[in-house]
């Protein structure tokens, strides 16, 4: 086992590991107790009651925080004519076509978010390989599959984030830094809590949430009771 940091150590002290905390509660044990040189990210994992096996069981999409993730994210939009012309006015960090898969081919990834105008998905595809496993491949499911991509740009611009369900039925997903006031870590919470209760499969069975934490880059997770989501 890793020998835990003087800072992670310092950091279990100041919550009971064994114990449940209301939200707002939990973002503050994290935010307060957060020791790191650097403005550490603050993330939720989201145990559900899924067998993602199954198609009809499978949570994936995305949302926009109301307070952003603190990160400005760089996006790469596969588009031509208008439409490439549409994402450079809205602030697309990189444009192009063909050239841009031949790019990637040959082992350049310098983006966070790709986006693609249906009619580019035909040539995207071959991309599948290579962006699929890093989580970069554009999906209509969260909205990087689009004609409109000025709203897509805006969107993750202003704090866009995709949430998918692991194999084992994990969520995890960025809601901020640890610089954040704690209002907006409630906030932006509440968002992504919100969006994945109403995500709830309809032939799910059981407890759908069966265990949330929240823990910043460098510091323990901290348990929400799964019983009180959203209060």
């Amino acid at each position: 086992m890793a020998k835990k940091g003087k800072n992670y150590l310092e950091a279990l002290k100041a919550f009971d590991q064994q114990a449940f905390y209301e939200p707002t509660e939990a973002l503050n044990i994290v935010k307060t107790s957060a020791k790191a040189k650097f403005d550490e990210t603050v993330e939720l994992a989201f145990k559900l009651g899924i067998d993602t096996r199954h198609a009809d069981q499978q949570i994936r999409g995305a949302v926009v925080l109301p307070h952003g993730t603190g990160k400005t994210r760089s996006v790469l939009v596969f588009a031509k004519g208008d439409k490439a012309k549409e994402a450079e006015q809205a602030g697309a960090d990189f444009v192009g076509a063909e050239e841009m898969v031949e790019k990637i081919q040959q082992g350049w990834f310098g983006f966070d978010v790709a986006v693609a105008t249906p009619d580019m998905m035909g040539t995207v595809g071959k991309l599948g390989r290579l962006l699929g496993p890093k989580g970069l491949m554009p999906n209509p499911k969260t909205g990087t599959v689009t004609f409109d991509v000025e709203k897509a740009i805006k969107e993750i611009k202003a704090g866009k984030v995709e949430y998918r369900a692991d194999k084992a039925g994990i969520i995890h997903v960025p809601i901020g830094k640890v610089s954040f006031e704690q209002d907006k870590l409630n906030e932006n919470y509440r968002t992504i809590a919100e969006t994945i209760m109403k995500a709830k499969p309809a032939v799910a069975k059981g407890q759908y949430v069966r265990s949330v934490t929240v823990s910043s880059t460098m510091g323990p997770g901290v348990k929400i009771n799964p019983l009180k989501v959203l209060s």
